[in-house]
């Protein structure tokens, strides 16, 4: 029975079972106004008779689901959060019941004329009813859209990668190196750098001038 109920809070159930039964009695409820103005159209009045019956179905369909959910997202709830699912819980499951007692009611008035007498009560029962179950609606969307109830809000945190993590290093925590400055009685004990005198360029050798001579040849 444990593993049919946890698969079964997998499915998500409980909104969709709630928009049904919703709809079923809130629209039961609203032709059976319409039937009210038109007596002699008896299949509206049937058609909400079936509309009341399959509410009622519904709602504890909405009772079951209900508690499967708050079993499964209560420990992950706010404060604040719990004190709306106790409040939607406590008059969900007091119009369960009540619808019921309608459902009921409803039957006896089509099936027994005794009951025909006290369909003016029972529609007054009806709309106040009806408009309760769109208060206890408004509680369940306000767990979902404030709080998050059921939805990805609820989960952890992801874990953050290594690379997320890892703290950037700034200036102010790499280490100082400090280079000392050279004193004057350190600068004049370090030995000058000796430097090579350029040669001299020597000028252009001129050819050598011949002083000798030359002996004239005599005419014979």
């Amino acid at each position: 029975m444990d593993t049919i109920l946890t698969h079964l809070q997998t499915w998500d159930l409980h909104p969709v079972v709630d928009h049904f039964t919703i709809g079923l009695l809130v629209i039961g409820v609203l032709i059976d106004l319409v039937a009210s103005l038109a007596p002699s159209r008896i299949w509206i009045r049937y058609t909400a008779l079936l509309l009341m019956v399959l509410g009622a179905i519904a709602a504890g369909a909405s009772y079951f689901t209900g508690g499967m959910e708050a079993d499964r997202v209560w420990n992950a709830m706010s404060e604040p959060a719990k004190a709306v699912l106790h409040r939607h819980a406590t008059l969900g499951t007091y119009m369960a019941v009540v619808f019921g007692v309608l459902a009921v009611w409803r039957i006896l008035i089509e099936a027994i004329g005794f009951f025909g007498g006290s369909r003016a009560v029972y529609l007054i029962f009806a709309v106040v009813s009806a408009g309760i179950l769109l208060y206890i609606g408004s509680l369940g969307g306000q767990m979902v859209y404030v709080y998050g109830v059921g939805t990805a809000l609820m989960s952890p945190p992801a874990t953050p990668t290594p690379e997320a993590t890892a703290t950037p290093i700034s200036n102010e925590s790499l280490p100082t190196v400090s280079v000392p400055t050279p004193t004057p009685i350190a600068m004049m004990m370090t030995p000058a750098p000796i430097v090579s005198p350029l040669p001299t360029p020597m000028p252009p050798a001129t050819p050598p001038v011949s002083t000798a001579t030359a002996t004239p040849i005599a005419a014979h």
